[in-house]
């Protein structure tokens, strides 16, 4: 346990010098408090253990082309912190949108002609 928290003490220490060297910049954000950046650790690896389960882009891209008939596939955005992938299209001058679940391939919604 000593071990553990001399261990702790010097990493503390460790962060501190580094911050104090590194230069200041200006954040739109608050700095994460003391057990911060613990809870963001915990939230990506949450995160990365939910999305392994994801299909590929390739076969949502796959699954969702034939249903968009003569549309033309342009591309996709996704967001990990909704697991939706967003696919692009266009026809006849317009732009379709299509929300696809990352995990399922379900088509969740569509806007555009």
């Amino acid at each position: 346990m000593r071990d553990a928290m001399a261990m702790l003490a010097n990493l503390g220490l460790s962060l501190a010098l580094a911050a104090a060297a590194s230069p200041a910049v200006a954040s739109p954000v608050a700095a994460p408090g003391p057990h911060g950046r613990f809870q963001e650790m915990q939230f990506v690896r949450a995160s990365v253990q939910r999305n392994q389960d994801n299909l590929s882009a390739r076969e949502i891209v796959e699954r969702v082309k034939p249903l968009m008939g003569d549309a033309t596939y342009l591309g996709f955005l996704y967001d990990p912190a909704t697991n939706i992938y967003t696919l692009k299209f266009l026809r006849n001058g317009s732009v379709i949108w299509v929300d696809v679940d990352a995990r399922t391939g379900r088509v969740l919604r569509r806007s555009g002609n």
